[in-house]
């Protein structure tokens, strides 16, 4: 497993921006496939954006996609979620989740494809 650790939620305004960044350790994530997933309160976990190994590979949960965008950066260990235009109902947790995966550019958006998992970091959206 590797160990992985969020930062960069916070408060923002509805039709802001806010750049969560995940870092791992233990493991390589040249290795991973990666994935953020978000829990609002009373809410299950929800898919949001996944990316391949390689990063040549995204997707997107509907809700977010065109505004959302998902990177990684391999030498530095360290995968991105940046998040425009902002809405009240994107507030939640947002969890980062790392998969060893043999395909470069395969993509997982299933929680149980993931075998590390962050602490979380809340974003909260205001009016």
């Amino acid at each position: 497993q590797v160990q992985l650790v969020e930062s960069g939620g916070g408060l923002v305004q509805a039709g802001g921006s806010l750049r969560l960044s995940c870092a791992a350790s233990g493991r390589t994530l040249s290795s991973s496939a990666m994935g953020w997933f978000r829990q609002a309160p009373g809410k299950e976990r929800e898919f949001v954006a996944a990316i391949s190994r390689s990063g040549g590979t995204t997707n997107y949960a509907g809700s977010v996609k065109g505004r959302f965008t998902i990177s990684r950066d391999n030498a530095k260990n360290t995968m991105y979620l940046q998040m425009n235009s902002l809405k009240l109902e994107y507030t939640a947790v947002y969890y980062c989740a790392a998969t060893t995966a043999t395909a470069r550019e395969f993509v997982f958006t299933r929680s149980y494809n993931y075998d590390s998992w962050g602490q979380g970091t809340q974003v909260t959206v205001s009016s």
